[in-house]
């Protein structure tokens, strides 16, 4: 199996997830797996900000994200994904972007995503972007738009041949991450992760990054700010006083680290703050 899927322990995953619905291989069962991934494990880069290495190994990322309750990045979490939905026996590609984000310039290809081949169509998975992720699967198609929760999400083919993931935002469409059909193995992620986990210009090697996605608002604390996006595109932000964030990390992210990671956390961070 491509993905580890054996290896995988579904029932731990699925009670870690919350989810208590059918393990077939339809679109029900993935779009219900996609929003309860998305509500349980959030988005965080707190084991790069411990100077700890990021194993992509199957039975690193259960300990991780299924025993211990911590959560991941991309690779971390779509690579989890991937092994429940082919352990569940779906046919799963993986997928390379480029992030946009608001970005001036091009980027490398770092980001993980998922194709799903269900039925005739192609669905584009990911539990693995963060705030401005996808809530459920979108069709991977041209012109495939879709309400998920308050947020509204769109894929655009470019003349290049490019497919882009975007989001509704007050002023207009916001694009998140092009990306193309070129498959990715479980390798291809390795030497992504690499880069990301220790070049000193990934955006994930300087600061804690935090992010969660809800139906109804968006969560992030980005170093030291915690802002929470309205669907309106209001955004409330603040700062996080030393003595408050293993307090913020679990009441709005669920994250919660044993006292010596959080002394850990505290001192490497606010120390360069």
């Amino acid at each position: 199996m491509t993905w580890n899927g054996e290896e995988l322990d579904v029932e731990a995953y699925v009670a870690r997830l919350g989810y208590t619905g059918g393990t077939k291989p339809d679109l029900d069962t993935l779009r219900a797996l996609h929003r309860a991934h998305v509500a349980a494990i959030p988005f965080e880069n707190l084991e790069v900000m411990l100077g700890r290495p990021v194993p992509l190994d199957l039975a690193a990322l259960q300990d991780k994200m299924v025993r211990r309750r911590r959560g991941g990045y991309c690779y971390e979490q779509n690579l989890l994904f991937a092994a429940a939905l082919e352990r569940i026996g779906f046919n799963i590609t993986g997928l390379g972007a480029r992030v946009r984000a608001g970005a001036s310039t091009t980027r490398a290809v770092t980001h993980m995503l998922l194709k799903v081949e269900l039925d005739g169509e192609e669905w584009h998975c990911d539990v693995g972007f963060g705030a401005d992720g996808l809530l459920e699967p979108i069709p991977l198609r041209d012109g495939a738009e879709m309400q998920q929760g308050e947020w509204r999400f769109r894929v655009h083919r470019e003349d290049t041949g490019a497919l882009v993931l975007r989001t509704w935002r007050s002023d207009g469409w916001f694009d998140l991450y092009a990306y193309t059909l070129e498959p990715h193995l479980p390798v291809d992620y390795v030497v992504m992760n690499h880069y990301t986990s220790t070049h000193p210009r990934s955006s994930f090697v300087r600061r804690p990054v935090m992010q969660r996605a809800a139906p109804e608002v968006r969560r992030r604390l980005v170093g030291d700010r915690l802002s929470v996006m309205c669907p309106d595109g209001s955004v409330v932000e603040r700062g996080v006083p030393v003595g408050e964030l293993t307090t913020i990390l679990a009441r709005e992210f669920a994250i919660e680290l044993d006292a010596a990671d959080a002394a850990e956390l505290i001192r490497v961070h606010y120390a360069g703050a």
